[in-house]
């Protein structure tokens, strides 16, 4: 049993309250007349199935958050401009100083402030009236609620919330587009992204925003390919076939896997090697991102939907670290759907902090095929010798 996380990122068009900040988990306040489109992801790497209950994580309890959340430039979680609060990351505890000004606060008990595990929430009394401040249930990780201290400093609040995790450096107190680029450095340590699915075109875009947002190399085996052969995989497949792409996309995908910091969008549908169970032994030198395309119209029912992908080992897509489940496709929402790919690669590197080092190794001793069981040193796939199960 290995230990995974399970987030569950939901995107749509909303309109939201003006004053946009980092990221937000406000309600919204209306729909746009857009095609709704979706997305909700999670990290999947070996997951266990002892009962129709999934269990994962450090505690191995089910995460069952499901809240509107897109792109940071499109809403906000606190109706006040958001250059109204100062953050502070102090190692074992991190800082936010909030603005008071104008609220008119008469003593403590007109400030209520509610932290628990990943949520905070700020509202003062004002006017009769309960204001909220900040509300967000996506704090950038995890705190210790009881050793929340807060107070009025002049006309600022100040509230430090003590870290679950000293080690991990908070670039904000919340969760968005620009926390976790930032924040995704420390965690990926050069490790390369692999983004699948059986849609070229859509591996491509997010693929692009997650190297333009994390400073990586963006690549794409479709542009490498047709460079290459002098032609496009369309006239490639009718003159070739799809086994012929496969093969040639493969061995792209060999040279690239010594490359660190980059983000490779692969090629969609029967031509790709990632649709090809035995064409996997290069993608695990990085960090591979399913984008899935589902019917499923709520969390539940993508959850299920992953698992019965999982537990079946049917599609070769499978095999990836995260899956991102999107309803409908809109270029709008490329980057929305590149944080949810960050957020879900987070909480899973997170849960096991040696992965990136792992992936080092496995690229070292040479994309043998034995993840996530590396095997010793000198080890013959092709001689179909066998170690313990723990691997190296």
């Amino acid at each position: 049993m290995v230990d995974t996380t399970i987030s569950t990122i939901t995107c749509s068009g909303f309109s939201f309250s003006q004053n946009p900040s980092n990221t937000s988990h406000l309600s919204c306040l209306q729909k746009l007349c857009k095609p709704k489109w979706s997305c909700i992801s999670f990290s999947l790497t070996d997951l266990y199935f002892p009962s129709p209950r999934l269990l994962f994580g450090n505690g191995r309890h089910l995460k069952t958050s499901y809240s509107p959340k897109v792109s940071s430039q499109s809403l906000s979680t606190i109706p006040v401009p958001s250059k109204n609060y100062e953050f502070l990351d102090g190692s074992s505890e991190v800082e936010l100083r909030l603005q008071l000004g104008g609220q008119n606060i008469q003593s403590t008990r007109d400030i209520f402030v509610d932290a628990n595990g990943t949520s905070l929430t700020i509202k003062v009394q004002h006017s009769g009236s309960l204001i909220t401040l900040m509300e967000t249930n996506h704090l950038f990780d995890k705190i210790k609620p009881a050793e929340t201290i807060w107070y009025i400093d002049d006309d600022e609040l100040v509230i430090n919330l003590k870290k679950q995790d000293p080690e991990l450096k908070w670039p904000d107190i919340m969760e968005s587009w620009e926390s976790l680029t930032l924040g995704s450095m420390q965690l990926l340590k050069g490790a390369s992204i692999y983004i699948v699915g059986d849609s070229t075109e859509i591996n491509q875009k997010v693929a692009q925003e997650l190297a333009v947002g994390l400073g990586y190399t963006p690549l794409s085996t479709k542009e490498l390919l047709e460079t290459f052969a002098k032609q496009s995989i369309d006239s490639w497949l009718l003159a070739e076939g799809s086994d012929s792409v496969a093969e040639a996309e493969s061995a792209i995908l060999q040279s690239l896997s010594s490359h660190v910091r980059a983000v490779v969008a692969t090629l969609g549908g029967q031509q790709g090697a990632a649709r090809r169970a035995g064409k996997w032994r290069h993608l695990y030198a990085g960090f591979t991102v399913w984008l899935s395309q589902t019917e499923a119209t709520d969390e539940d029912s993508a959850k299920e939907e992953a698992r019965s992908h999982i537990k079946d080992g049917i599609l070769a897509y499978s095999n990836a670290d995260v899956v991102v489940k999107l309803q409908g496709w809109d270029t709008d929402h490329t980057k929305s759907m590149a944080e949810g790919c960050l957020s879900a690669l987070k909480q899973l590197i997170l849960s096991d902090k040696k992965l990136p080092g792992k992936k080092s190794l496995y690229i070292r001793l040479g994309c043998r095929g034995d993840w996530p069981n590396i095997k010793p040193p000198g080890w013959d796939p092709s001689a179909g010798d066998d170690v313990s199960p723990s691997g190296f």
